[in-house]
């Protein structure tokens, strides 16, 4: 029995043991590869991660500026409107006073012209009724007055 034992061993040490012991170490090594490969795509995983972190602080960032700088336009524009809006009333105002005035000059020389016409009116009848008295002179002018109306 301890002779086949030996037989039985040293054949199979001469066939088997070789390729038993290669495909071990085969086995080894494409494990460890997977191992290394794991790790290497673990480390690429957290890298992207990081990128990824990093882009998303960016568009926070970028996303910040813009509405700032909306923001600022938005102010801009405003401010813009209301100084057009001042302008255009201080330009209606200055319109409407100039009307005004106009039209104050105008009836001052309305009233000017009545009043010329009234007084050549008023020496008119003075003229014709041709009073000698003083008194009733001014008692003819004061009722001429009186009936006379402004229009």
């Amino acid at each position: 029995m301890a002779l086949s034992f030996t037989i039985v061993f040293l054949i199979l040490k001469k066939f088997a043991w070789k390729p038993i012991m290669n495909a071990l170490k085969d086995r080894e090594n494409s494990i460890g590869e997977a191992l290394n490969a794991a790790e290497k795509a673990r480390k690429e995983v957290e890298g992207l991660k990081a990128d990824n972190n990093k882009i998303i602080t960016e568009a926070r960032h970028e996303k910040d500026v813009i509405l700032k700088e909306a923001r600022d336009i938005k102010e801009k524009i405003i401010a813009e409107a209301k100084a057009q809006a001042k302008a255009e009333a201080q330009k209606s105002i200055e319109n409407a006073r100039l009307v005004i005035q106009n039209e104050k000059t105008a009836a001052i020389n309305e009233i000017k012209q009545q009043v010329a016409e009234l007084s050549v009116s008023i020496a008119e009848r003075v003229i014709q009724k041709e009073l000698t008295d003083k008194e009733e002179q001014e008692s003819l002018v004061t009722a001429l007055l009186k009936d006379v109306k402004l229009q």
